[in-house]
C-alpha cells in the first residue's frame, strides 16, 4: 500500500521490451536506502516488484496487463518517473489509501494558472471511471495523491489544483495538454460500488435490487 506522496523522481535508463512485456531499469537515490528484492515500488503510480538492484538503480517487470492499461508503455530512456516505496506500518499517512493499481489512463486537456497553483483538467479514457471522481474526494494521478476540485459529468472531465511544491517535486511539471496520466480512483468508492451491486450469494444484482438509497437510510447505513 502507498500514500500518494512521491519520494523522488527517477530516471529511466534502459528498457527491455518484448511484445507487451517490459523490464524497466530506473536510476534513483533516496529510495535505494533500504531496497530489497521483492519490494514494491510505485512507478508513476503503478505498483511494481523489484527484481534486481544496485546502489543507484533498480529493475522491475511490467506484464502485458499493466502495459495495456497504464502509460508505462510510453516511457523511453531518459523519461522521468514518480517513485514511492510501500508505506511502513509505523509511517505517517500523509495522503490517502493508494494501491498502485491504476484504473486506466487519462488525457490532460487543459493546464492553467490560478494564483500560486496550477490547475489540470483531465479526461479519463474510459467514462466508467468517472463515477468514482467526486469533488473534494481523493484521486491518484501518476502516483500523486490529489484532491478533485471540480468534476463535470456531462463532459467526463475533472480538475485538480497543484501547489508549487508538488509541481516542482513530481513529473507533473513536465505535463501539458495532450499528455497522458495514470488514474487510480479512490479504492473506498470502488468497494462500496461493488458491494452495492453484488448479492451475498455471489450473483450480481439485477435491476430492481432492494439495496437502494432508501433501504440504506432505513437501516441506519446513511
Amino acid at each position: 500500500m502507498f500514500t500518494g506522496l512521491v519520494e523522488e523522481i527517477g530516471i529511466m535508463r534502459r528498457i527491455y521490451r518484448k511484445g507487451e512485456a517490459m523490464i524497466l531499469h530506473i536510476e534513483a537515490s533516496k529510495i535505494m536506502d533500504d531496497v530489497q528484492l521483492g519490494d514494491s515500488i510505485a512507478v508513476n503510480g503503478v505498483c511494481l516488484t523489484v527484481i534486481a538492484y544496485d546502489q543507484a538503480s533498480f529493475s522491475v517487470d511490467v506484464m502485458p496487463q499493466t502495459f495495456r492499461h497504464t502509460n508505462l508503455s510510453q516511457l523511453k530512456p531518459g523519461s522521468r518517473v514518480n517513485l514511492e516505496r510501500a508505506m511502513k506500518a509505523n509511517g505517517r499517512f500523509g495522503g490517502h489509501i493508494v494501491q498502485g493499481h491504476a484504473d486506466g489512463i487519462g488525457t490532460i486537456i487543459g493546464r492553467s494558472e490560478d494564483a500560486n497553483a496550477v490547475v489540470f483538467e483531465i479526461k479519463p479514457d474510459e467514462d466508467a471511471m468517472f463515477k468514482f471522481i467526486i469533488p473534494q474526494g481523493s484521486v491518484t494521478l501518476d502516483g500523486i495523491s490529489l484532491t478533485v476540485v471540480k468534476a463535470d459529468p456531462a463532459d467526463s472531465v475533472f480538475s485538480v489544483s497543484i501547489i508549487p511544491h508538488t509541481l516542482a517535486e513530481t513529473v507533473l511539471q513536465e505535463k501539458n495538454s495532450g499528455s497522458t496520466i495514470n488514474i487510480e480512483c479512490d479504492v473506498l468508492g470502488k468497494y462500496v460500488d461493488h458491494l452495492l451491486h453484488y448479492r451475498s450469494s455471489g450473483e450480481q444484482t439485477k435491476p430492481g435490487s432492494r439495496v437502494t438509497e432508501q433501504f440504506l437510510a432505513e437501516n441506519g447505513f446513511i
